[in-house]
């Protein structure tokens, strides 16, 4: 194929799907001097016409590329995508940990032992009740706990170790430092937003909010404004991180007496807590677009202004 395509001149404008290979092609063909735009699947689908063949899809990628408005994928850097590798694999090895877990649970709740909910709570008592002698633990169960107590272990060593990781490759690139300069980010979602984000994809913080789904459901027709829920759209793993991030800001901030604290809890009074965490949500995300954007530190008054 490549022997094919060298036959065009350079610049020449090389459209693709963002499909699973598209960032690998799409950075040889850059390298190669043409001009490369992936497009997002579902926008190819909603003008692919009649039955689906290489010959159709290829003219709605033409099409699709040609239209104005279209939002294209940024061609991802080698280490952007090893970021997002070793964000999938901890991510596979937390699920892991966590199935672990409810099944130590399930099997001490069989034996009438019951353990308040969280990791922490369970680190802390199963060491203890392997080595009680008075509970109704046979020695096959006793070693088995003990067995799945070593595995969750290892799992948090596995964790731990690529938090590390990640921390050491996301350092290096443009904005990761300066986003950890702000309330909520912390190491994960500061390698989420560099591994997935570009800041010069969209226009302002707004698109940006937009495109994580942490807007209204906009449902409007003949001058009337209809809005519900969160769109949801995107990328859910950035959407749920960031989430958590603005809930220990709301937990930890809002009863501070600061500019920070006081915005915090007009907002609560004005729209609830829950609400208010997804509006906080929404503005963390408009201050990362412009740190990443200016690539500056992030101040406090300004943001909250």
């Amino acid at each position: 194929m490549l022997d094919t395509l060298r036959a065009f001149p350079p610049n020449t404008l090389i459209a693709m799907e963002a499909c699973q290979r598209a960032h690998y092609w799409g950075r040889t063909l850059q390298a190669m001097g043409y001009a490369v735009r992936l497009i997002p699947t579902q926008y190819v689908k909603a003008l692919c016409k009649n039955q689906k063949n290489d010959a159709n899809d290829a003219l709605a990628i033409c099409e699709t590329s040609c239209r104005p408005g279209i939002h294209f994928v940024p061609v991802k850097t080698v280490e952007q995508q090893d970021i997002k590798a070793l964000r999938s694999a901890r991510q596979l090895v937390v699920e892991q940990r966590t199935a672990l877990v409810n099944q130590i649970r399930a099997l001490l709740v069989e034996q009438g032992i019951v353990i308040p909910a969280g990791i922490q709570q369970l680190r802390h008592a199963l060491p203890d009740i392997l080595e009680e002698g008075n509970n109704a633990l046979s020695f096959v169960l006793r070693r088995l706990l003990h067995s799945l107590q070593e595995d969750m272990q290892r799992f948090d060593v596995r964790i731990y170790d690529m938090d590390k990781e990640i921390q050491a490759v996301s350092s290096q690139q443009s904005g990761y430092a300066h986003l950890l300069t702000i309330p909520g980010v912390g190491p994960l979602i500061a390698a989420a937003f560099v591994s997935e984000v570009n800041a010069e994809q969209f226009q302002n913080g707004r698109q940006l909010s937009a495109w994580c789904g942490l807007v209204p459901r906009q449902y409007s027709s003949g001058g009337k404004n209809r809005l519900s829920g969160m769109t949801k759209q995107g990328n859910r793993h950035l959407r749920t991180l960031i989430i958590h991030g603005a809930r220990a800001v709301m937990r930890c901030c809002q009863k501070r007496e600061d500019v920070l604290g006081g915005w915090l809890r007009k907002l609560i009074a004005r729209c609830g807590f829950m609400k208010a965490t997804v509006a906080l949500a929404n503005k963390l995300v408009r201050i990362i677009w412009r740190i990443l954007k200016d690539d500056v530190d992030f101040m406090m008054k300004k943001a909250v202004n």
